[in-house]
């Protein structure tokens, strides 16, 4: 017997003595009339808040099970992926070609401008307070640790992961995934993996061009601020950076690769049967990466810091 129910024939045994011919019997009936009828109501809406608050938790959990099954298929593919990179080896090679070389432009932009940036400011306030050298110190800070890796993952996001993601969709729509299958093909192999792959590899080349172009630009800029001897700008940049920094920057590289490829692969194969899906999962891809690459470099450099 559920609850409603059980409530009913209990409030029908309060209200039924109530049941007289005066005014005031009268106003008790429909009085416990209606609590009852609103505790009836209050039942029901507990039950159906409880039903989809399981429901939610359900499909969260299931989702979460089937994103961490999905991950670590991809890693273990990408281990036996020299085994037989004879199948995607080509998907490799342009799928690099379309991360990192095709950015380099963009890279070039991005990371001049902030040298520059960064080597005015500083310039233009640090000798106030006898600070000087400190810029070297920031340049190694903020470019190389901190910007440099965050902003490459960025870029990587808005141009290769909503494409990976709009491509492996309009796959699964044109039920090419299936045509693979049936030949035997694995997808993971042949599709997922050269992908995944190529933009880990991307994000660390990238990584390292957008630190070592964003260095040599603040010296470009410096030569028209305050002109300074080429070994002299080098020799301190060198002696202010450690080996920590290059760690730091490569570790950050190879985890955002890792987030970026997983992420718009996984949300490339949630496109179900409608290609109006397309632009939602890229959508999804974009906010994704961009969250846990954040959450990412925060718990990095809460690491180094500790």
């Amino acid at each position: 017997m559920n609850i409603p129910f059980q409530l009913t024939l209990y409030c029908k045994k309060l209200i039924f003595p109530c049941q007289s011919h005066s005014i005031i019997g009268h106003k008790s009936y429909f009085v416990r009339n209606k609590i009852i009828e609103v505790s009836i109501e209050l039942c029901y809406a507990y039950k159906g808040m409880v039903a989809r608050l399981g429901s939610w938790f359900k499909t969260k959990v299931k989702n979460f099970l089937y994103a961490s099954g999905f991950l670590l298929t991809l890693l273990r593919e990408s281990v036996f992926f020299i085994k037989h990179r004879q199948v995607g080896f080509r998907v490799l090679v342009m799928q690099i070609l379309f991360t990192a070389v095709e950015a380099l432009g963009i890279i070039s932009l991005i990371s001049l401008s902030l040298g520059a940036v960064i080597i005015i400011q500083g310039i233009s306030i640090l000798p106030k307070f006898g600070q000087g050298n400190l810029i070297y110190t920031i340049l190694i800070i903020v470019i190389t640790r901190e910007l440099g890796p965050i902003l490459t993952a960025f870029i990587i996001i808005a141009r290769s992961g909503t494409a990976i993601a709009t491509e492996l969709g309009n796959m699964v729509v044109s039920h090419e995934i299936e045509a693979y299958l049936s030949v035997g093909i694995n997808p993971f192999s042949y599709l997922l993996v050269p992908r995944f792959l190529g933009v880990i590899f991307s994000m660390m080349l990238l990584t390292v061009y957008f630190n070592l172009f964003g260095l040599f630009g603040s010296y470009v800029v410096t030569q028209f601020v305050k002109p300074i001897q080429f070994l002299e700008y080098f020799r301190s940049l060198l002696s202010t950076m450690e080996v920590v920094d290059i760690i730091s920057s490569l570790i950050k590289s190879i985890v955002f690769g890792i987030i970026i490829g997983f992420i718009a692969t996984y949300q490339g194969f949630q496109v179900q049967v409608a290609s109006t899906e397309i632009p939602q999962i890229a959508i999804k891809a974009v906010g994704q990466g961009f969250v846990l690459c954040i959450l990412a470099n925060a718990l990095i450099t809460m690491i180094y810091y500790i």
